[in-house]
């Protein structure tokens, strides 16, 4: 039976109000896993909830949460500050929900990519590393390494889940861009998945087979990192 959700509310700043979030907890927790979302749907979107339930029985609580323009019922994402700004504002209430569980960061798309944002830029308190579900290295089309520059300023380990029909992320640029980042980030591919990790039927898999191994190696990964 899948584990509950217990609704919170995150202040963010005065300006900014408060958003929502589901904390979810297994009777068996090991660690906690603030998952932002990605740009065109929020915290309770299919993946969003799939990844929860899976990760929920490998021992992984989860801190779902709402950026603002989300919250607010817009399709185009806040500026970078302000999504910068939630992520903090979600590890803190994650943190104070949880203190006994270890804390990891990271999301789905965008959400991964301004967790690492915010932890280049300044310390991400607590957070023993990052997790992302699709990082977006460039848009479409649009072949780039540019938006993973800060990588090198973040100094925790990585978790890139990326597949390799993703058109966000060619992993020809990846590879070598995580090559220079210390400490070297872990990479694990998802043969024949997209950005939102489908899978064609000829490739003799389905979505659920490729989400069990996503969460599989998560859970590894930063079971890997307790102490």
């Amino acid at each position: 039976m899948a584990t509950e959700p217990t609704s919170i509310r995150v202040p963010v700043s005065d300006t900014i109000g408060d958003v929502s979030a589901l904390l979810t907890v297994p009777a068996d927790a090991r660690l906690l896993y603030v998952f932002a979302h990605g740009a065109g749907a929020g915290m309770t979107h299919r993946f969003m909830e799939a990844a929860t339930e899976r990760l929920s029985t490998r021992g992984v609580a989860t801190f779902r949460y709402q950026f603002p323009y989300m919250e607010a019922g817009r399709r185009a994402p806040n500026r970078a500050p302000i999504l910068v700004e939630t992520v903090r504002a979600a590890v803190r209430e994650a943190a104070t929900a949880c203190p006994e569980l270890p804390l990891f960061a990271g999301g789905k798309s965008m959400g991964g990519r301004m967790t690492s944002t915010a932890a280049s830029t300044e310390v991400l308190a607590g957070v023993r590393g990052l997790a992302f579900f699709g990082f977006p290295l460039h848009a479409p089309g649009k072949d780039s390494a540019d938006r993973g520059a800060h990588l090198a300023d973040v100094g925790l380990p990585m978790l890139f889940l990326q597949g390799t029909r993703d058109k966000l992320a060619n992993l020809d640029l990846l590879r070598p861009l995580l090559g220079s980042v210390e400490p070297r980030p872990d990479l694990r591919v998802l043969e024949g998945a997209d950005h939102g990790f489908h899978v064609l039927k000829r490739s003799g898999r389905t979505d659920d087979e490729v989400l069990d191994e996503m969460c599989d190696a998560f859970a590894e990964w930063a079971g890997a990192r307790l102490d």
